[in-house]
């Protein structure tokens, strides 16, 4: 049990990247698709907007997490530097913090002084940023592989309507391209879910209602300007 938990928190950082980008790959291009082919547009018009949602989407996908888990690591790294700078200057004081962490969790002031003392006396700075900030090697911001993963996946998944493009005809690729999309948003969630230790039922539920929901959306703008733009 414990072998699998940890492998859980391996994976945690690219696995979060990889279901946002192929989650959003899918709801984005699909609603897109979806409401420019209710706009009565032709298949060619069809093929582009996908397309290009999907070159645009994949390049602000990577763009966005890359930002985003970069704050995150700068973050981690000015605390690390904050946390090396204390333990130099007043380390009986940071020895005294970490025995009031480890009180707080159950242990008797004896024991707790003891654990802090010893784990300090192997890696001080690990046990600190471990205990009192929460910060691991597993769950480190890893600002590249998160980017890759989203774009990576958010390709993939916005690759699977502009596909059906291809092999459906016209007039029935708004219900096709919705149905496709909405089955492949279940899937993920649920492998997603499971992936986590979560319920699949759960994971699969949330990602499909909300996909329907955007696709829904997007038809019916499409239906309104479309008919707009015929009269």
């Amino acid at each position: 049990m414990s072998d699998q938990q940890q492998h859980r928190s391996d994976r945690i950082g690219w696995l979060r990247a990889a279901v946002l980008g192929a989650n959003d790959g899918i709801v984005s291009i699909a609603s897109l698709i979806v409401g420019v082919a209710a706009a009565n547009a032709t298949s060619r018009e069809v093929l582009l907007a996908g397309l290009a949602g999907l070159v645009a989407g994949a390049f602000s996908m990577a763009a966005g997490e890359y930002v985003s888990v970069s704050s995150q690591a700068d973050t981690e790294r000015a605390d690390l530097e904050l946390e090396r700078r204390e333990l130099a200057a007043q380390p009986e004081a940071e020895e005294d913090e970490l025995t009031a962490i480890y009180v707080r969790r159950g242990l008797a002031p004896e024991l707790a002084r003891i654990v802090a003392r010893q784990l300090m006396a192997k890696d001080a700075l690990a046990t600190h940023l471990r205990d009192e900030l929460g910060l691991t090697s597993e769950l480190a911001a890893r600002p590249l592989q998160a980017a890759l993963a989203s774009a990576a996946t958010f390709a993939i998944g916005g690759g699977v309507p502009v596909l059906t493009i291809l092999l459906v005809p016209l007039r029935l690729l708004v219900p096709v391209v919705s149905i496709a999309s909405l089955l492949c948003l279940a899937s993920l969630g649920a492998t997603a879910a499971r992936a986590g230790g979560a319920s699949a039922l759960a994971g699969a539920g949330r990602v499909t209602f909300w996909g329907a929901l955007a696709m829904a959306a997007t038809a019916a703008v499409g239906m309104l300007f479309g008919t707009s733009g015929a009269v």
